[in-house]
């Protein structure tokens, strides 16, 4: 069972997440569509997702179907600084946090390692 899953179709921002995750001993799973998000969401109860709102498979919509899931997760979503409109938009639809990508690379580590600590 993933402690983290991720919505991310960058594939070399994918490998940076795996391997962090990798690093810190936290599963991570990460899926390159809404649809086998939600899937994952569906098996299992994650303590985060994070959400990479620049994914080519509309992930405002993604998030707002998250939301009504049973089990209450966070919702981290990152973005290019200059997507203010979008980040918004992904807080209205129910994403916790929203940050900048370079802000999101600097502190994934810890981000990842407070979801672990939430064991």
């Amino acid at each position: 069972m993933a402690e983290v899953l991720a919505l991310v179709d960058d594939l070399f921002f994918q490998a940076k997440m795996l391997e962090t995750a990798k690093h810190l001993g936290i599963d991570l799973r990460t899926c390159g569509t809404a649809e086998a998000l939600a899937g994952e969401i569906a098996k299992q109860a994650p303590k985060l997702v994070l959400v990479d709102l620049n994914a080519r498979c509309q992930p405002v919509s993604a998030i707002e179907k998250m939301k009504r899931q049973p089990q209450p997760f966070e919702i981290v979503g990152f973005l290019s600084h200059v997507q203010a409109d979008l980040a918004e938009q992904a807080k209205a639809a129910g994403c916790n946090f929203v940050m900048p990508r370079s802000q999101f690379t600097r502190e994934l580590a810890t981000i990842l390692s407070k979801a672990k600590s939430q064991s």
